[in-house]
């Protein structure tokens, strides 16, 4: 299926914002026939690659537009986006209820928009060679607030007597609230004596330099560390399943499964380079999703998406 009409209908969203859209500092400028200005963008450490690629190929293009991509997690980047501060907030979760209400208070309207899909991993050690693939309940065992479990013994008796070195992600991450939701069964609520980073690579090379080490995070930063990390299969209660593109999109890599988004502030979109910025994503969405190892949009995904953006722009 053509991803041409989510396209259009992003670019129609971008329209219609911009049609009612004010002034002030989010007014645009250009340069000739090309355009210029400032787009800032920050957020999820895990739809940063993603972005990340979008916004150097978009300069490419576009030599008089600078286009800022910062990673201070989901959390952190709503934060600045709500204030006013930027343009667009990569998350990988929704906007909480908290976030809109602050969002509301300073005039910015957050457009919601998806852009891939994403599994978490689970990773070890590649010389570990006992966890082939752990349940939700040893993971919460392992992951629960006040978790006495620091060797890999008490996670299963057959396993070997190892120290459990834990790596994850940071509070203000999309990613820490998604895992401690599915796994934990509440937002937030996790053990607190590991490695926390909101920058995955920290993960990568606490996990990659530790024997008894595990860790979380997206799926894509295992697809590029093979060799240095390996993925555990997870047992969501059908048995166990490997993190990949088709058990993401079909539903039976669970509870880890997830899509990941950027939000755009309506405002904004009155400027021509945000537009085309936007415009630009949209076009190559399937080259860059691809590029960076994530997990393209599935055909029901893309008529939710037309279905909510035809609303919103109806509205």
């Amino acid at each position: 299926m053509t991803k041409r009409p989510l396209i259009l209908l992003a670019l129609a969203i971008f329209t219609f914002a911009a049609a009612c859209g004010g002034g002030g500092s989010d007014s645009a400028s250009e340069s000739g026939d090309g355009l210029s200005g400032e787009i800032r963008i920050d957020g999820s450490s895990t739809v940063t690659p993603l972005i990340s690629i979008a916004a150097e190929d978009f300069q490419s293009e576009n030599s008089d537009v600078r286009v800022t991509v910062g990673t201070s997690g989901t959390g952190g980047g709503f934060e600045k986006f709500c204030a006013g501060e930027t343009d667009f907030s990569m998350a990988s979760r929704p906007i909480k209820d908290e976030e809109t209400a602050a969002c509301k208070e300073n005039n910015v309207e957050p457009l919601e928009l998806v852009v891939a899909n994403d599994g978490l991993s689970v990773v070890v050690n590649p010389e570990n060679d006992w966890a082939e693939c752990l349940t939700v309940e040893q993971l919460k065992a392992i992951w629960e607030p006040d978790s006495k479990v620091d060797n890999w013994k008490k996670v299963d008796p057959s396993f070997p007597d190892v120290p459990l070195t834990l790596f994850g992600a940071g509070s203000d991450s999309g990613t820490f609230d998604y895992f401690t939701g599915a796994i934990n069964g509440e937002e937030g609520a996790t053990r607190t004596d590991y490695n926390p980073s909101e920058d995955d690579n920290v993960t990568v090379t606490g996990v990659s330099g530790d024997k008894g080490a595990l860790g979380y995070f997206g799926l894509s930063y295992l697809l590029e560390n093979e060799g240095k990390i390996r993925g555990v299969e997870i047992d969501g209660g059908d048995g166990c399943v490997a993190a990949s593109s088709d058990t993401v999109q079909d539903g039976t890599y669970k509870p880890l499964g997830r899509p990941l988004f950027i939000y755009a502030k309506k405002s904004a979109a009155s400027r021509p380079e945000v537009a085309a910025f936007a415009e630009y994503y949209f076009e190559n969405q399937a080259t860059i999703t691809e590029e960076v190892l994530f997990i393209p949009l599935t055909d029901e995904q893309i008529t939710k998406a037309e279905s909510e953006l035809a609303t919103i722009i109806g509205s």
